[in-house]
């Protein structure tokens, strides 16, 4: 039996619940997200028909809402500082399809179908060209930590895609 009404449109009023007690977060039906000191919650980003980790990023208030009202995946930017709706730049839109919440309300998934970049390529999520942003792994090699690309090809030409956009990496 499912015990969650389907939201059909928002109340443009709506607002998150006040956490008032571990059994209403844990297994209550309210949402009452729980944000760090810096006004963020961690974002995992996940296809949404091959299941793999397309990316990381954090919410913000803000971010999360949107998420939530447009069916959009919109991100706080850290380094920035500011808002970003994904493919604002390059057309890689990520539309949601489900948006899960963990046990104590502080780490989201989302899944998310994919765009192609405006500029030609396949879909991908990723600024650097590859399809996620987890392209690499760890191995030890050597006795040391030492990175294998996990992701052969780059789905789309960054260069052409974010041409005249400042690179989001932060040194």
């Amino acid at each position: 039996m499912n015990h969650h009404p389907k939201i059909e449109s928002l109340d443009p009023d709506w607002d998150f619940a006040s956490r008032r007690s571990i059994e209403q977060v844990e297994e209550g039906f309210e949402l009452t997200p729980k944000f760090d000191a810096s006004g963020t919650l961690p974002c995992i980003t996940q296809h949404v028909e091959s299941g793999e980790i397309l990316m990381f990023a954090f919410m913000n208030k803000e971010a999360l809402c949107l998420t939530i009202e447009k069916k959009l995946a919109h991100y706080w930017s850290r380094s920035r500082q500011k808002l970003w709706v994904k493919g604002e730049t390059s057309g890689m839109r990520q539309q949601v399809h489900q948006i899960l919440i963990d046990d104590d309300q502080d780490c989201i998934i989302i899944k998310v179908s994919l765009t192609t970049p405006t500029k030609g390529g396949n879909e991908a999520s990723c600024h650097v060209g590859y399809r996620t942003c987890f392209y690499r792994e760890v191995k030890v090699s050597s006795n040391k930590p030492e990175l294998r690309f996990i992701e052969k090809d780059k789905a789309f030409d960054p260069a052409l895609v974010y041409e005249g956009t400042a690179n989001p990496t932060k040194l």
